[in-house]
């Protein structure tokens, strides 16, 4: 039988010691979390559990395995889950069309991408991942929008959505990488040139946004700290803007109508303050 190990905190994902997929497998199924951390996943088990998802057609996700420490973290979508990874995706999608820009972006959605080199190793699914064209298109070209180092470095910006039901609020961190170089390095080139002049890349958190829900208010209304959502143009399509083009913003008033797509989606209505 599997191991199930216990969550220090209550937001946190219950950890599993894999034994064999269809233990795994009836674990998912009862599980009510939408994450799920699996230890003891060599990368024969990795490809034997991808194997079973597609013949299963089961419809869990693989957040991230890492081979050298043998963990895999699965995604379990919920409709919260989906809420906030496409509210924030569809309104950003819905921005490249005004400006002309829907047929030099391509979607990926959930595509499975793996580690150049690793083939039966590293890997990676996101939730609403996409990239430019013709810089990025074709067959496992990784996305600028959502990994960094198992990418090589190939993505530009990571967003991360968390929903915390207890505290009334959303959580969005915008993530970017910073490259540090020695005196008298060039930073120009593809991540290979710049980790040969021995330069460092490290991820930086550039915005932590929180969307707090407030019941004393009629209606019920949502508090946006620390301003709008920005996803700078350069990194998404690798290139300058031209005419038109700009930054992706997504405002304090769309950030609220996010929010509500999200409480909606866990079943939490717009219902009006009571006082006695």
């Amino acid at each position: 039988m599997p191991t199930l190990g216990e969550s220090t905190q209550d937001n946190d994902p219950p950890i599993l010691r894999f034994t064999d997929v269809q233990d795994l497998f009836d674990v998912i199924d009862y599980t009510t979390r939408d994450f799920l951390i699996v230890t003891n996943v060599s990368p024969s088990h990795f490809t034997e559990i991808e194997r079973e998802r597609e013949e299963q057609r089961r419809k869990f996700r693989f957040r991230r395995y890492d081979s050298n420490a043998r963990i895999l973290i699965i995604t379990l979508p919920t409709e919260v889950h989906e809420a906030l990874h496409l509210g924030i995706y569809m309104r950003y999608h819905t921005q490249l069309v005004p400006n002309g820009r829907e047929e030099s972006w391509i979607s990926k959605g959930t595509t499975a991408f793996r580690q150049q080199g690793h083939p039966g190793g590293d890997g990676r699914e996101g939730d609403s991942t996409g990239v430019p064209k013709p810089e990025r298109e074709g067959k496992d070209k990784w996305p600028t929008l959502w990994w960094f180092r198992t990418s090589n470095h190939d993505v530009k910006i990571v967003i991360l959505a968390k929903f915390d039901r207890q505290q009334h609020h959303i959580l969005l961190e915008k993530s970017e990488e910073e490259i540090s170089l020695p005196q008298g390095a060039i930073t120009r080139g593809r991540a290979a040139a710049i980790l040969q002049q021995g330069g460092v890349f490290a991820p930086v958190k550039r915005q932590s946004i929180t969307i707090t829900r407030d019941e004393t208010t009629n209606p019920v209304s949502y508090n946006v700290t620390r301003g709008a959502l920005v996803l700078g143009f350069r990194l998404r399509f690798l290139r300058d803007p031209g005419p038109q083009e700009g930054d992706f913003v997504l405002g304090i008033q769309d950030l609220q109508r996010f929010a509500k797509g999200v409480w909606a989606a866990a079943g939490l209505n717009e219902r009006r303050a009571c006082w006695r």
